[in-house]
């Protein structure tokens, strides 16, 4: 069965950097979209960064210049280094694989918090 395991999250004070990790099994990896998503208290779920099979990449403006997302096919990983992190960037991140039919898998999560 597909699985998603994210890791990396934690606390870290404002201005400071994380790297988050996806590590996918049960699932051809280099054919699936994936992306990471983020969902903080009282808001929707959101698209952060996503990156095509051939690694084409979407920010969403608040991040733009700031996160990374970087796929590595070989290994069955993504990455998402986030960089000068704001307060408002403290979530829980998702890791999201989509295939070509748009069914998404996602993983269980990990809490990112911003201290000010």
């Amino acid at each position: 069965q597909v699985q998603l395991v994210e890791s990396g999250g934690g606390l870290v004070q404002a201005g400071g950097s994380l790297r988050l990790s996806c590590a996918a099994s049960g699932l051809t990896f280099s054919t699936y979209r994936m992306g990471w998503f983020r969902q903080a208290p009282g808001k929707e779920r959101e698209c952060v960064a996503a990156i095509s099979w051939s690694g084409n990449t979407y920010y969403a403006d608040s991040v733009k210049g700031r996160f990374t997302i970087s796929r590595d096919n070989a290994k069955n990983t993504m990455a998402l280094q986030m960089n000068s992190l704001t307060p408002e960037d403290t979530a829980v991140y998702y890791c999201n694989a989509e295939d070509y039919y748009a069914y998404n898998y996602w993983g269980q999560g990990t809490q990112v918090t911003v201290s000010s």
